[in-house]
């Protein structure tokens, strides 16, 4: 909060709320956004970087942990590690069994992936909110950046951009293995014919039709509003430090009782987005007669 001390609360929450963000400039140059609204007016093809390279960065680590366990795993005493890595292969497992009823090797690694992925991005969460973000202030002061200008949020799932791209990849691959599995006739036959029959087809389409594209919305828009409004939490914690000694005193109980807390939150999401995923998959395998 320190480093933030010239802002005011507005200022503070509006920093820390703000992707590096990369686009083109209104004169047309492309480069990075030095302020929340040129972020804003750099439009749709504008890249987060933070988030970016943070998602990116954690499914490294993911992959190379997991790698280096198989790699090392044995049949004798198991280190801490693969004890570990074993436990959660066993957690998944068991979800995926019991959600999913059909035959596809796809479904348990990609379980897996989501569950992996998205604790490791969601637990970004539980970061001193200031640390990374100020470091990166002073690497930007380092080249010449103004660093209220540098902007760093850490945690990927307060995005909705990383949000929505991980659910419309679930909903693209729920639209493939519906078609595979029952033909394009029997996938458009059950968003014509159910729930009503055939005389009803009108208010099939519109029933179905709502009840697909729900499917990715809801799917990014709980994982995103849930971990956004923990990110929020934080950052109106560490507030409360620049005003006096009492509520400094307070705003330290206050975040170590919300951190506790947000560690069952960022678990919690990860296994619902994992397992809303094998639903999704288990109903595009399940054919309508």
């Amino acid at each position: 909060m320190s480093s933030e001390a010239a802002y005011s609360s507005a200022d503070y929450i509006r920093h820390h709320l703000t992707n590096m963000t990369f686009g083109q400039h209104a004169d047309g140059h492309w480069g990075l956004a030095h302020s929340a609204q040129e972020a804003a007016e750099m439009g749709f093809w504008a890249f987060h970087l933070d988030s970016l390279g943070w998602s990116l960065g954690l499914a490294f680590v993911m992959f190379f942990f997991l790698r280096s366990v198989a790699k090392k795993a044995e049949a004798g005493i198991p280190s801490g590690a693969q004890n570990f890595a074993e436990w959660i292969i066993e957690f998944i497992d068991s979800s995926v069994r019991g959600s999913f009823t059909a035959n596809n090797p796809l479904v348990a690694p990609m379980a897996l992936t989501i569950f992996g992925w998205v604790f490791l991005m969601n637990f970004m969460d539980l970061i001193a909110v200031d640390f990374l973000p100020a470091l990166a202030g002073q690497i930007g002061a380092l080249f010449g950046a103004d660093p209220h200008h540098v902007y760093m949020k850490i945690v990927p799932s307060t995005d909705p951009n990383i949000t929505f791209g991980m659910a419309l990849g679930v909903f693209w691959l729920m639209l493939y293995y519906s078609v595979k599995n029952k033909g394009l006739g029997g996938f458009l036959g059950e968003l014509a014919f159910q729930p009503f029959g055939k005389w009803g087809l009108p208010v099939n389409l519109l029933l179905e039709g709502v009840t697909l594209i729900s499917k990715p919305i809801s799917l990014a828009l709980r994982l995103f509003g849930n971990m956004y409004a923990g990110e929020m939490i934080f950052i109106l914690i560490a507030i409360m430090y620049g005003a006096g000694l009492l509520l400094g005193s307070f705003a330290g109980i206050l975040q170590l009782g919300w951190a506790i807390f947000h560690i069952l939150i960022i678990t919690l999401q990860a296994f619902i987005f994992m397992t809303l995923t094998i639903v999704y998959m288990d109903m595009a395998h399940q054919e309508h007669h």
